[in-house]
């Protein structure tokens, strides 16, 4: 896959322009705050995922703008395809001229990897991150996903509604109760579903970011990633009893508190190095090195999966790595499309083959 034209307009802080960048390595540099992760930002939404820095679709749109508007030209699928999205209170698309009910339904179509700053907290920071990590990439590989996800979070908020009246009541009356067995019953089998999809991930991750660490640990060091969940693998009727057991024993305290104190929703991706959890025992090295390893494992797997070669988003993460991490990172995606952003080029700029573009106050030079 690779990107071979991108437009914008009031998008950002960018200038209304076009850029046509090259297949393979790609460095944009220049001073903080210039328009280096908007271009990448602009990207990355044709992969129909949300903004990787966590902003709203309407935070996107330039100041006194009326709407943002993206235009890309890619190869993907072994053919030439394009797309447009515009951007006002949510995102309203086109591919290859056809309008998609929903900006998510690009998933699949355009395929990419990004590392950004956040992610080298991925390990140390809290289990949101690591979940919303898992289910990102699982939706790249299989679109569908993002429904099971839709499903499990209507039916989580519509407990949770439940709950939060019955402990403003004060009480769980009979009619109470039947419609939290229902909802029970509804949530029981998303959550399954949800469980299944995840754990399947991560078992397909686990050896190749074994092995991706060991790289990187000059094989020092094991590595180790397992999803914690209260579920035992199984069928998914089995799984869906298995949770409807949980709702149920949790009943009195989630009353209680007003909300659902278990389900997927509280999972967590385990990151063990040396058999000593990451987030508590790991040097700020190892973490980071944790970190490539579910990143580099995560494109590896997808281009398993496509038979294709996303295209590798590097945001400002080259600057917090020694020489031989950086150098292991270009080898391992050797032969992508990649696009780094940096302050000053001269270290990527080993890569002879790389084209170096300039972006200053949102426009794009050579």
């Amino acid at each position: 896959m690779r990107v071979t034209e991108l437009t914008f307009e009031g998008f950002r802080n960018l200038h209304p322009g076009r850029w046509q960048p090259d297949g393979g390595v790609n460095i944009l540099y220049g001073d903080n705050a210039q328009g280096k992760t908007n271009l990448l930002e602009a990207c990355w939404l044709f992969t129909g995922g949300r903004s990787f820095r966590g902003a709203k679709d309407s935070e996107m749109v330039q100041f006194g703008a009326e709407a943002a508007k993206l235009e890309m030209a890619f190869e993907a699928g072994g053919r030439s395809q394009d797309a447009s999205i515009t951007i006002r209170q949510r995102r309203s698309v086109l591919l290859n001229g056809v309008s998609l009910p929903s900006a998510s339904k690009l998933a699949g179509t355009f395929c990419g990897v990004v590392f950004s700053p956040a992610h080298l907290s991925l390990i140390k920071d809290g289990p949101e991150g690591r979940r919303r990590f898992i289910d990102a990439a699982y939706c790249q590989l299989k679109p569908a996903y993002i429904g099971v996800l839709s499903e499990f979070h209507t039916a989580l908020t519509q407990r949770n509604a439940l709950l939060k009246q019955c402990r403003e009541m004060g009480t769980l009356t009979p009619e109470m109760g039947d419609l939290l067995d229902l909802w029970d019953h509804t949530l029981a089998a998303a959550s399954a579903r949800l469980t299944a999809a995840r754990q399947h991930y991560v078992r397909r991750l686990q050896p190749m970011a074994t092995e991706i660490y060991r790289g990187l640990s000059l094989g020092r060091e094991t590595f180790e990633v397992a999803w914690e969940t209260p579920i035992t693998a199984a069928p998914l009727p089995e799984m869906a009893a298995q949770w409807m057991d949980a709702y149920r024993q949790a009943r009195r305290a989630d009353v209680a508190v007003g909300f659902s104190t278990v389900g997927p929703h509280r999972e967590d991706l385990i990151v063990t190095i040396q058999g000593q959890l990451a987030r508590s025992y790991g040097s700020q090295g190892q973490q980071r090195s944790a970190v490539l390893a579910l990143k580099l494992a995560e494109a590896t797997l997808l281009e398993e999966v496509t038979d294709e070669k996303p295209v590798a988003f590097l945001d400002d993460v080259m600057s917090e790595l020694d020489t031989s991490r950086q150098d292991y990172i270009l080898n391992h995606i050797d032969g992508w499309q990649v696009f780094i952003t940096c302050c000053e080029p001269s270290a990527a700029l080993k890569n002879t083959a790389a084209k170096v573009f300039s972006v200053k106050q949102g426009v794009i030079s050579e």
